[in-house]
């Protein structure tokens, strides 16, 4: 009997080469590994339940039916094969000659829901699941089926409990994450991360008898979901009940043929953002590890249109990650604890007011963050970056109540003696219980800080500048003025404009007033340009030009003064031309009368500035921002409070620089040995 599970892996990646040798592409090898891997767990654990119950039963050849009935209602799956003819896969590939329509047989003795999982039952109107029917006709067809086969008839786990057989999973299924080419953003979740975030659970849940319910939104093959189980199971005396759901469908076929052999598990197919399969339920515990960087464009629609009240604000369509959290915190019961993995983007991604910084301040504002926690990079297999654990708390200690420990992880590794796709870092049990104590000491140290929450607020001040010329002066309010004549010479030619009423047209060559506009006047003011020098309003008497050097309105007495920046300096600002058009009356005929209006020069900006709780200190800070940095005339606009976390500013070190004696003697000694090498080549 084997002692460790894993001494499988190898055996179950032998059937890769003949995958190879096949000629199929090393990308598509999980389709062709995972049915039989759960074909294999099926079995292996049909026959270790058959033991238990027959056991338990009382199971004779005189009560075979009453037997076979009592299984059936345990709800773990059935195969008649198995069970009452005592015919296994390895069995079947005892004999390549009969093996064909042994294994046909076999795999239609399993229960229907069973069959659906593996996708036995070629249907072209429903979801395939595992597809195993159209995976054995390639690979039929390729010669190498009775090979495959016998070689996974040779994994037996059916010496090893749930525990085991989910380690197992975890290291396949993370091959097949680094080889497949899935989603962007799907992250396996490895053991050690498994291990502490099962250690901050175990560590917010009381231990009593009470029934736990836990719930992973995006279980996938359910390593995560299961994993989280079994650790809590040997840190807790209390009853779990897992529910799950994901969107991969061979994975949730994993999932949900490992869920009969759980005690009390429900495992659900749909897409969680858009299914409202567990809607009416809240979880005491939520662990996730939801994809990011996926766009949601395909189901935008159903989103944007939810009617379950889960989504305050939606964030950018490239990435969900923050719709799977508000999805969390709804779900999550009043007294209930969450620990998701985020990346870096939901910490800070989107200005305020944006989709992404209205969520954050939402979770903020209800007080549900307790902890953030940096990973180390390279953790996960199949991305380097930096990941974060957020810890949801809806009901925090009243010690913790409007406050936050941010905790710097990122050093809390050692390294892998061989890596595993990019992860070649892993956190000891030493690295998590510094992480626990962290947590549960709320306290400042070297790599954890606490916060009052609203130090992560901000105002986002807009305001209405006044632009200035070189001397400070400016247009302060509308001038209209009466124009005889503009005039705009530029590379593309002259453009003059001397009529400013038009009433009348040439019918002839113009079905209406309009087209007369559009041909005679609208290209002139379209082409008209006021920060050209050459543009020129001449206006009771006066010129009127923009100097772009200066950045002012001149006021000139001739049409050469102007052109050459002489005359009175007005201030910054815009020469407006603009067109309006007036229907007709009983008295007057439409017509179009051309304006200028010499307007003041706005932008709108708009500051970041320090938040404070008190609405009058907050309001002081804001006047003394201003004060000490906006040095032109302004107008208060609204203003937007946003929520963002800068890990590297809370935790950056500056880098530690030599004495400046130390940095010259390094220099000498350098002169030195270039020198030294000089005379050596040159002999």
């Amino acid at each position: 009997m084997p002692l460790n599970i894993l001494q499988y892996e190898s055996d179950i990646w032998s059937s890769a080469d003949s995958l190879r040798s096949a000629g199929l592409k090393q990308s598509d090898f999980p389709k062709y590994m995972m049915p039989f891997f759960a074909l294999r767990m099926v079995e292996s654990r049909l026959i270790r339940e058959h033991k238990r119950l027959s056991e338990e039963f009382g199971k004779s050849e005189n009560n075979t039916d009453d037997y076979i009935e009592y299984f059936l209602t345990a709800g773990l799956g059935y195969n008649d094969y198995v069970i009452r003819d005592n015919k296994t896969l390895s069995d079947i590939c005892a004999n390549d000659k009969t093996f064909e329509s042994d294994f046909k047989t076999y795999l239609g003795a399993f229960d229907e829901e069973t069959r659906h999982l593996l996708g036995v039952d070629k249907s072209n109107d429903e979801e395939k699941y595992l597809d195993i029917s159209g995976v054995c006709g390639i690979l039929r067809g390729k010669k190498i089926l009775f090979s495959i086969v016998q070689g996974w008839s040779k994994i037996d786990l059916e010496p090893f409990d749930n525990s085991e057989i989910t380690t197992l999973e975890e290291h396949i299924k993370r091959k097949w994450a680094d080889i497949s080419a899935e989603t962007a953003g799907e992250q396996y979740t490895p053991d050690d991360i498994i291990g502490l975030i099962s250690d901050i659970v175990a560590s917010k849940i009381q231990d009593n008898e009470e029934f736990l319910t836990l719930y992973d939104p995006t279980s996938g093959g359910g390593n995560l979901l299961f994993g989280i189980e079994d650790k809590l199971n040997s840190k807790t005396s209390r009853p779990i009940k897992t529910h799950g759901m994901d969107w991969n469908s061979s994975l949730y076929a994993l999932a949900k043929i490992e869920s009969r052999f759980r005690i009390d598990s429900d495992i659900k197919y749909g897409n969680t953002l858009t299914d409202t399969a567990f809607i009416d339920k809240t979880f005491d515990v939520i662990v996730a590890n939801p994809p990011y960087g996926v766009d949601w464009k395909d189901y935008r629609k159903a989103i944007e249109t939810d009617k379950t009240g889960r989504f305050v604000a939606l964030p950018a369509i490239s990435d969900g990650q923050l719709l799977f959290d508000q999805h969390i915190v709804y779900h999550l019961d009043n007294d209930g604890i969450a620990v998701v993995v985020n990346n870096g983007s939901s910490l800070f991604s989107g200005d305020a007011g944006s989709g992404e910084s209205t969520i954050r301040k939402y979770f903020f504002d209800k007080d549900w963050v307790e902890a953030i926690i940096q990973m180390p990079t390279d953790e996960f297999f199949n991305t380097g970056i930096y990941t974060y654990l957020w810890v949801f708390n809806k009901n925090k200690p009243a010690e913790r109540k409007d406050k936050i420990i941010l905790i710097d992880g990122s050093s809390k590794y050692v390294p892998l003696k061989k890596s595993k796709g990019k992860k070649r870092r892993e956190m000891s049990e030493d690295n998590r219980t510094d992480i626990i104590n962290a947590l549960a000491g709320f306290e400042d140290n070297d790599f954890a800080k606490v916060f009052d929450k609203w130090h992560f607020y901000f105002n986002k001040q807009s305001i209405m500048l006044t632009n200035v010329d070189s001397e400070g002066k400016f247009i302060e309010e509308k001038i209209k003025l009466k124009p005889t004549k503009i005039t705009q010479k530029g590379e593309e030619g002259t453009f003059t404009l001397t009529t400013f009423e038009l009433t009348d047209f040439d019918k002839s060559k113009y079905i209406d007033i309009f087209e007369c506009y559009d041909a005679t006047i609208a290209p002139a003011i379209n082409a008209f340009d006021y920060k050209e020098n050459q543009l020129i309003v001449v206006s009771g008497g006066k010129f009127y030009t923009y100097n772009s050097d200066e950045e002012t309105i001149l006021e000139a007495k001739t049409e050469d003064d102007a052109i050459k920046g002489i005359g009175k300096r007005l201030g910054c600002g815009k020469i407006q031309i603009k067109s309006t058009f007036k229907k007709s009356t009983k008295t007057t005929n439409a017509k179009y009368s051309i304006t200028v209006e010499l307007v003041p020069d706005l932008q709108k900006d708009y500051e970041i500035i320090s938040y404070s709780l008190n609405e009058e200190e907050n309001q002081s800070n804001i006047a003394a921002f201003m004060t000490k940095y906006v040095t032109r005339p302004f107008e208060y606009l609204d203003i937007t409070i946003g929520v963002e976390i800068n890990f590297n500013k809370v935790f950056y070190k500056p880098e530690k620089l030599d004495k400046i004696e130390n940095i010259l003697s390094d220099l000498k000694e350098l002169e030195k040995d270039l020198s030294t090498l000089e005379n050596a080549l040159a002999l």
